[in-house]
């Protein structure tokens, strides 16, 4: 797999908390001369983003983040917001706690209703795996898979662990194939890339992979 068939896979990540506009116009810039398929950034650089790129690299946000337990009420003003700003594909953080309590009809209603705020565009469901058991990943990979969502996602990268091999290959065994793939937290190598890109993965969250070919690249590489 060569690096520009990778590129196509990242989201482009800058969620720290220090986050300037300079920073996320640099990230824009880099999505945009790399071809990524998008860059994931705060909510409220999206708007400055979406005007910025004008259409030359998707925008991705967060929604609930990184904790998940906002109201669904607060998600979908966060969603409706965010695509009124330019957003181009959301990605979501369940409320872990109600996995937790077997409240799985409360997360199959609010992955519903931000799928239907979010209508054509990419919605991406975070269950931050490191905080799981087996069991419970199994049952997101089921209520993603019947809730109308694009994506089931690993994790947030704020939390204890990122994306793991083993997640993956368990996703793959259990989500409908309607649902993709996006593992984020720890992507740091080209080796990595590949690896979670053969098990099937359709997007990385990385903020690693494009600082690896910009010391690497030659001037007549892009």
């Amino acid at each position: 797999m060569n690096i520009k068939e990778i590129l196509a896979h990242v989201d482009h990540t800058l969620l720290a908390q220090t986050a300037t506009w300079e920073e996320i116009k640099a990230i824009c810039d880099d999505g945009i001369r790399y071809k990524t398929a998008s860059v994931c950034i705060p909510p409220s650089f999206v708007k400055r983003a979406s005007e910025y790129a004008a259409g030359r690299v998707a925008i991705c946000t967060v929604i609930g983040f990184p904790n998940g337990y906002n109201t669904t009420e607060v998600k979908a003003f966060e969603t409706e917001d965010a695509l009124r700003n330019g957003a181009d594909e959301i990605d979501m953080v369940i409320n872990i706690g109600d996995l937790k309590a077997g409240n799985y009809a409360a997360i199959s209603s609010e992955i519903a209703k931000l799928k239907s705020i979010c209508g054509s565009r990419v919605l991406k469901v975070i269950i931050e795996a490191c905080l799981l058991t087996d069991e419970e990943k199994i049952k997101m990979c089921r209520i993603v898979s019947e809730s109308g969502a694009d994506f089931i996602k690993t994790s947030t990268g704020f939390s204890k662990a990122g994306a793991t091999r083993e997640d993956i290959r368990l996703f793959k065994q259990n989500i409908d194939a309607c649902v993709k793939m996006k593992a984020a937290g720890g992507i740091r190598t080209l080796q990595d890339a590949e690896e979670y890109l053969s098990l099937g993965c359709e997007r990385l969250g990385t903020s690693a992979i494009i600082k690896i070919v910009k010391q690497d690249e030659t001037p007549t590489a892009y």
